[in-house]
């Protein structure tokens, strides 16, 4: 297996959201795209000047080139849903690696609650989804979602509390941190007793709904160190990537994501690390049962262990695996595809910037989740190379 792109020899010299999150009427979608942009090149010491790379999602990456001013000799709008930024991270490292590119700029933005410049959200009945999901009923993530998520916690005798152990979890992350959407605080029976959304979800069991954005400059160890951000450089151990299907219905196993398996070997395995060196876990969380899934699917945790696991405590403040660590989607943000925002945290987490910053993050592990367990993007960022 090729590590050409990794083991430390690519790296994130610029990470930044947009200047808000949450409710962002004032701005467009490209608007957001390029206020992120902008942001996450000054803090790598950059300009555009330096870009010759562009990935994006949701909009062409030619309509974030164009509006900034630059003119890319490589692009790449992979849209696989949430986990696409994970998906651009990787890219762009082989890109880097190969020589197709020298600085990438990866933008995000989505006014996913004041719907400014966004494109209105139409499935396509000619799709497979179209044919033979949305005629029963599955029009929605929530409403989606539900079946695996009861056959998650059927298979393994877990129960909707398990869920709401999530939820309380990542609401502790997000207590003190100004920029979450939701900070009051929650309990287990709060959470249960929440208005029902889609048995067994309740509100607390599903993500935020909000406007905002950010982005990512990628570019080669060498060159980061010339930057005056170089000791800000966080680097790419590992990285995967994987598909099962377009539609829930046809999951091998819908209580296991089979992308979640094959992307997490494959970033471990080319990272060179085991589980047992990872810092901080970053789970996409845009309903509470999909972290569970992940720690499962990745190893961290047995078959059946995961419900446990979060209700000990071991992924809050103090615990053996601290996870999603700015409140996830759950609590801090979810635009429409988090990913983003979950690198943006590791990021934070590794350059010691994090609101709720651990003692001794070495190793963050990010997985992103694409659509309704279609897709899946993993990602190892470390502080220093290998």
């Amino acid at each position: 297996m090729s590590r050409s792109m990794h083991g430390g020899q690519v790296a994130i010299v610029g990470a930044a959201e947009t200047d808000t999150i949450g409710k962002r009427p004032d701005i467009s979608v490209l608007g957001l795209h390029a206020e992120a942009a902008r942001n996450a090149l000054r803090d790598a010491g950059m300009s555009i000047h330096d870009v010759d790379g562009i990935a994006t999602a949701g909009l062409y990456p030619q309509d974030i080139s164009h509006y900034l001013g630059i003119t890319p000799r490589w692009l790449d709008g992979t849209l696989v849903g949430g986990c696409s930024f994970m998906l651009h991270v990787r890219h762009a490292a082989a890109a880097i690696a190969a020589g197709a590119a020298d600085v990438v700029l990866i933008t995000h933005g989505e006014s996913g609650r004041s719907g400014i410049g966004a494109d209105p959200w139409v499935r396509n009945p000619a799709s497979i989804n179209g044919q033979f999901e949305l005629p029963y009923g599955a029009q929605a993530p929530y409403s989606t979602f539900t079946v695996p998520a009861l056959r998650f916690l059927h298979d393994r005798n877990m129960t909707r509390e398990h869920l709401a152990h999530v939820a309380v979890a990542q609401r502790n992350w997000a207590a003190n941190n100004p920029r979450a959407a939701r900070r009051e605080p929650l309990t287990v029976d709060a959470v249960l007793n929440a208005p029902m959304v889609a048995y067994p979800f309740t509100r607390d069991m599903c993500c935020v709904v909000t406007d905002g954005g950010g982005a990512l400059v990628v570019t080669s160890a060498e060159r980061a160190a010339d930057l005056p951000s170089a000791g800000r450089a966080v680097y790419l151990l590992g990285s995967g990537e994987s598909a099962e299907g377009a539609v829930v219905s046809q999951m091998a196993d819908p209580g296991s994501f089979a992308a979640f398996r094959a992307a997490g070997a494959e970033a471990f395995a080319t990272a060179g690390i085991t589980h047992a060196d990872v810092d901080h876990l970053m789970a996409y969380d845009a309903f509470a049962h999909l972290p569970l899934y992940m720690l499962e699917d990745l190893g961290f945790v047995g078959r059946g262990e995961s419900g446990d696991f979060v209700a000990a405590g071991n992924t809050v403040k103090g615990g053996r695996l601290p996870m999603n660590t700015n409140g996830g989607g759950l609590s801090y943000t979810h635009s429409g595809m988090y990913g983003m925002f979950a690198i943006q945290e590791a990021v934070r987490q590794l350059r010691g910037e994090a609101v709720e910053q651990l003692p001794d993050a070495r190793i963050s592990f990010v997985q992103g989740v694409g659509m309704f367990f279609a897709a899946a993007g993993s990602l190892v960022l470390a502080r220093e190379p290998r």
